[in-house]
Parts: structure tokens; C-alpha cells; sequence
């Protein structure tokens, strides 16, 4: 375990000659953990390199091509279907909203940058790949290439979109990833989504309220799988009564272009049918990337999915070398990639108190209009588990603040041990669902029971004073 480098280590460092850089540790990708695992660790008086690829993804896929240019448009989105209007009118808040996504994005990666060479971070932008488990040759775009020999090393490189094998599909021109539809100035008139998960469906409610007709193609008969029944349900018929078309159980055999739009040839129970798109986006999952970094050159395992395998400590079998956010096949949020490094830097620092284990309930949320939020478990799942559960329910309808936002639509739903009164899981389907979910949350990590949030005193008119209501209907 190393925990200090000692002079006599920076001695050896130095005696293995000049022919390549030495580093304490190298860090490939520049997202969320990545970034943020370098800035510590130079802080600390380490000398730190970070390899990232491409000068437009400084500061990782959050920033760039995910989390903040989405929620641009989603927020954007709202606000023009607030604004209503005809195709044109908003066809140009489509075009403004772009513009802005580009601007924020821009502006960020800036100061990701300037952040991290300010921390004394070397960056250099190129591709990366192993040569042993220890060195690394960095591939910049002239030609030319360095080698980096790093005593740590962590890999931070994300993940990819999914490219199903559907005839005509990959190469067609109207298709599009969540990545590069955000790159579109024109808003489609019509929007084939391929897939029924969160992205597609996050996508489904922007594209909605920016006022393209959108229809959502999933394989699988049931809706959202792996959330609750009652609130999938109720998302489902959200979209719908928002012009929202979904087809479940459905399947594609093959897209094809014409001068004007896609044909998605797709069959069902009830047959085939043809629909046209003016674009097709592709939503059908994210995939580790590691696509020319030869892990193998390393020894590195990977899992059955493609992704790098790691401990608790997220470290690979390498003990040196370690693994953080989507490549490393966890949950694809950022969020778990900056808790990530803080589970590395707890190793590195010695006293491995902070492991995957251990991080708590893990919030997500859907950004759909209202969004969904979640955390711990559905309802079926504490029955499974063998909890004697009791359930809380209350309409969106039935929260003022809802009614002052014009956003009465969706529930909020608890789920208790009734046995000890601790609160199992929070499905919430209503405005401003993503702050309360973190609440709820802190709350189960904290093991506060339900009956403290119930008699908690909230402001008004918030969302949040929704939970004294919430918590009051457990069991009734």
C-alpha cells in the first residue's frame, strides 16, 4: 500500500533516466472523477499528468455532451411550451436554446481546464494506450507520441453510446446519439426514438415541449422495468396524455432513407408498420469505453460487459491502477463518479474508509416534465425482501406550490418498515422532485425515521412541505 512518496522513491524515479516523463500518477479522462481525483492529488504536492483525447471534452461527458447541455434544453424546452406557438415560433426558441447549450459547454470546458493547470495538473490532449502496466504512450494529433511512466495510474474514460445492429440503422443520416442530437440547429418535425430507457425518455419530454411529434420505439412489453409499477404507470400515462406516442412490444427490422426523412420498418403484434422521422435518435444505452487504451497490454480485467473490473476500492486487479465512473460498469451517473474519487483518493491515502460499500442510498432522477426521482426500494422489492411494508401516497395536486407552478401533474409515493418506522424507498414523480429526493436521501442514510420528516417544519409554498402530508398518510 502507498500512501507517501519518500525521497528515496523520487531518487529511483529520477536514476531511471530522461527518455520518458515520471509521473505519480496519470490519470486517463477528463471527467468527473478524473478531474477532480488530479486537482487533489497535484494539490498534494504530486505530480500529476491527466491524457484526455479531445479538447472539446475537457471536463468529461457531464459537461459536454450529457448532464448540463440536457438540462439546458430541457429547461429551455419548458419555457417554449410555455411560450406555445406554431411549428416556426418554436423552431426558433429550439435554435436559441442550442446556441445557448454551446455557449454554457464552451464556457465550462474553459474553466475545467484552466482549473486544472492552475492546480499544477499537466494535460495533455491525445489518445492514450497501454504499453505495460506502468507505462503509457500518449498519441497526440501531429503525429507524434510520448511515453508516460506513472507509479499510479486511474482510468476515467467513460463510456460510449450503443449502437444496435438494426439494418440501415448505423449509417443512416437522419440517426443521431443523445451526444450528437444536441448538435442539430433544425428541430425535427418528427422524432423516432429508439429505446424506452431514461435517456430516450428524458429526450422524449424536451423534444415534446419544444414541439416535435415524438414517438418512442421499445422492444420490451413492459414500461420502465426496473421502477416502481405504480409510478411507471403514471409516467406512462404522463407522456401519453402529452402527445407522447409509445409503442411497447415492438421491434425494428430495418431503417431506411429517402431524400426527405427516415422509414422505420417496425412490427408488433398487430403487424407492420412504416414510420417516418426526421430523426432518429438512438437511445438504447451506454457501453465502458476503452476503444484503443489495450488494457490488455496492462493485464487489466474486464467484466462480461466490457467494463474494467475493480473492488471496493475500485481498484483493478493491478493493485496500482484503478478505475472510476462509467468505465468501471457501475451506475452512469457523475455524481458516482465524483464519489468515486473520494473512494480512490481514500485508498491512496491509506485508510480505505470510503468504499462502494459503504457510500449510502444512491438518488437518481429523470428529468421529464414533472421529473421523476427515486431512491432505495419499490414497493415490490421490500415485499420481496420480506419487509412488513406500509405505504405512503399523496397526488401532486394536492401541494399548493404545484398549483402556483402550473405543474399539478404526478404523485409522490414513501416506502416504510413498518416495523421500525425507517423509510425503505422514495418514488417521486412531481416538480422539483430532484432537490426532495435528496433530502429523503440524507434521511435514510442518516437512519432518520419517516416520522421526523413528517413533523419537520418546511417554508411555503414549497414543494418539499409535501412530505409533511406524505409521511401523514403512511399506512392509511
Amino acid at each position: 500500500m502507498k500512501n507517501e512518496f519518500s525521497a528515496d522513491h523520487k531518487l529511483n524515479r529520477q536514476q531511471k533516466g530522461n527518455k520518458m516523463k515520471h509521473y505519480d500518477l496519470i490519470v486517463i479522462g477528463f471527467g468527473k472523477g478524473g478531474k477532480t481525483l488530479a486537482a487533489a492529488m497535484a494539490a498534494k504536492g504530486r505530480n500529476v499528468a491527466l491524457i484526455e483525447r479531445s479538447a472539446m471534452m475537457y471536463g468529461g461527458t457531464c459537461i459536454n455532451v450529457a448532464c448540463i447541455p440536457s438540462k439546458t434544453l430541457e429547461y429551455r424546452a419548458r419555457l417554449s411550451a410555455a411560450a406555445r406557438g406554431d411549428f416556426e415560433a418554436r423552431s426558433g426558441r429550439y435554435r436559441m436554446a442550442i446556441a445557448r447549450k454551446r455557449e454554457l459547454t464552451a464556457m465550462l470546458r474553459g474553466k475545467n481546464y484552466d482549473k486544472l493547470v492552475s492546480a499544477g495538473v499537466e494535460v495533455l490532449t491525445a489518445d492514450a494506450s497501454f504499453i505495460d502496466e506502468h507505462r503509457v504512450l500518449a498519441s497526440f494529433s501531429d503525429g507524434s507520441s510520448e511515453e508516460l511512466y506513472g507509479e499510479e495510474i486511474c482510468i476515467n474514460t467513460g463510456a460510449r453510446p450503443f449502437i444496435p445492429p438494426v439494418e440501415g440503422l448505423p449509417e443512416s443520416r437522419f440517426a443521431y446519439t443523445s451526444e450528437t442530437l444536441m448538435e442539430l440547429d433544425a428541430l425535427p418535425r418528427r422524432l423516432a426514438i429508439v429505446g424506452g430507457g431514461y435517456i430516450g425518455l428524458e429526450f422524449a419530454s424536451y423534444y415534446t415541449n419544444f414541439g416535435s411529434e415524438v414517438t418512442i420505439i421499445q422492444d420490451s412489453v413492459k414500461f420502465i422495468p426496473r421502477e416502481d409499477s405504480e409510478t411507471a404507470a403514471a409516467v406512462l400515462e404522463s407522456l401519453r396524455s402529452r402527445g407522447v406516442r409509445v409503442l411497447l412490444g415492438t421491434a425494428i427490422s430495418k431503417v431506411t432513407d429517402t431524400d426527405e426523412c427516415a422509414e422505420l420498418s417496425v412490427h408488433d403484434e398487430n403487424g407492420d408498420q412504416v414510420i417516418k422521422a426526421d430523426a432518429v435518435l438512438i437511445a438504447t444505452g451506454r457501453r465502458p469505453e476503452l476503444s484503443g487504451l489495450r488494457p490488455e497490454a496492462a493485464g487489466i480485467q474486464l467484466t462480461e460487459r466490457g467494463a474494467v473490473r475493480t473492488d471496493e476500492h475500485l481498484c483493478t486487479n493491478v493493485p496500482h491502477i484503478h478505475a472510476m465512473g462509467d468505465v468501471a460498469g457501475g451506475l452512469q451517473f457523475t455524481y458516482i463518479s465524483l464519489d468515486d474519487s473520494r473512494i480512490v483518493m481514500s485508498h491512496l491515502a491509506g485508510d480505505e474508509s470510503r468504499t462502494t460499500r459503504n457510500r449510502g442510498a444512491v438518488p437518481y432522477s429523470v428529468f421529464l416534465d414533472p421529473p421523476l426521482s427515486r431512491v432505495g426500494l419499490s414497493e415490490d422489492e421490500a415485499v420481496q425482501k420480506g419487509y412488513h411494508v406500509k405505504i405512503a401516497r399523496l397526488p401532486a395536486a394536492a401541494v399548493p406550490k404545484a398549483h402556483v407552478t402550473d405543474q399539478p401533474a404526478g404523485f409522490l409515493k414513501a416506502v416504510i418498515d413498518g416495523d421500525t418506522g425507517m423509510i425503505l424507498g422514495a418514488h417521486l414523480f412531481c416538480a422539483e422532485s430532484q432537490e426532495m429526493i435528496n433530502l429523503i436521501k440524507l434521511a435514510m442514510d442518516a437512519g432518520i425515521p419517516y416520522t421526523t420528516l413528517r413533523d419537520n417544519i418546511y417554508t411555503h409554498p414549497t414543494m418539499s412541505e409535501a412530505l409533511n402530508d406524505l409521511f401523514a398518510a403512511v399506512g392509511k
